[in-house]
């Protein structure tokens, strides 16, 4: 067995040793492991352009995060089974449009061309409308994300909320990210006030994040809020130092102008009315991201000084 092998399986372990002790009322994953259903939503499918290919006939291809990355995505007790939240919003957007699951997990990489190729049909990736996305994907909104910074829980940094706050360290982010780009563009304001050079750090899978954080290898780690806050509950390894400058509207994402992503936000909306969508963010610890209602290709992150964003300072 591996190094990472190892690593990955102690993670797994805290996790679960975690989910029954420190937090057992608010998420389950043992129980959270029984599916949610929903029906067949006729307005939803109506809206599928007529004569759509999906990518596997009869079936939505949905990729999501291979990473154990809970509450979004992670394996079950099988070790094999994925579950989160991201994955029980994918079985409601099947189910709604009368179609089979086909879910496919994969690295925050391969979603991108796997959406512009027609190998995927949606990816649910924890993913933010950008200005800058909106022109090679369509959007269908179904969450709210805030971007947060953990340090291991007995680190001497209590906040991170500003550029200067981040300089000098090492913090682990995503590539291609919005993270990523709002830790760059602290540090370029940082360097040009004199301060000293944050310095980003990529790591190939959470496990070696965590190690990473816990070892004293790097400072900090910047990702959704709602990860952070699942992990400091969960395992007590970390804790929440502070949130990025802005929420963003996370969305299903497709590819540019096939026309799905009016039939998506009406499935979202369909559940939101049944209640199925409160269910699935309520048992994942989510309910604070809730929206009012999915919209299609709304104002994101780089659309103007308001962007008309989810309330949370700019």
């Amino acid at each position: 067995m591996t190094v990472k092998t190892v690593a990955l399986s102690a993670l797994l372990l805290a996790l679960a040793v975690g989910a029954a002790q420190a937090e057992p009322a608010r998420i389950n994953l043992t129980a959270n492991q029984q599916a949610i259903h929903t029906a067949k939503n006729s307005a939803a499918v109506a809206l599928l352009p007529p004569g759509f290919t999906f990518a596997v006939p009869g079936k939505l291809t949905v990729v999501v995060s291979a990473l154990n990355s809970p509450p979004l995505s992670v394996l079950a007790e099988d070790n094999r089974t994925r579950i989160g939240s991201d994955i029980d919003m994918a079985r409601l957007l099947a189910e709604s449009l009368g179609l089979e699951l086909n879910l496919v997990p994969a690295s925050w990489e391969q979603w991108p061309l796997g959406i512009a190729s027609g190998k995927y049909d949606v990816a649910l990736f924890n993913i933010a409308v950008t200005r800058e996305r909106k022109t090679r994907f369509d959007f269908a909104t179904y969450r709210t994300d805030t971007l947060s910074f953990s340090v291991r829980t007995h680190s001497p940094i209590q906040t991170i909320n500003k550029p200067a706050d981040v300089a000098g360290l090492k913090v682990i982010v995503g590539s291609g990210t919005n993270q990523e780009n709002i830790l760059l563009t602290w540090d370029k304001q940082n360097r040009a006030q004199g301060l000293k050079a944050a310095q980003p750090v990529y790591v190939t899978d959470d496990a070696a994040a965590s190690l990473a954080l816990q070892s004293g290898r790097v400072d900090a780690f910047f990702g959704p809020h709602s990860t952070a806050v699942y992990k400091a509950a969960l395992t007590g390894t970390t804790r929440v130092v502070g949130n990025g400058p802005r929420s963003a509207w996370v969305a299903a994402t497709t590819r540019k102008g096939n026309g799905l992503a009016a039939a998506l936000s009406e499935a979202i909306n369909g559940t939101l009315r049944s209640g199925e969508y409160d269910r699935v963010l309520a048992r994942w610890g989510e309910s604070d991201e809730r929206i009012a209602r999915s919209q299609v290709n709304p104002p994101g992150m780089g659309d103007g000084p308001a962007d008309e964003l989810p309330d949370k300072a700019g």
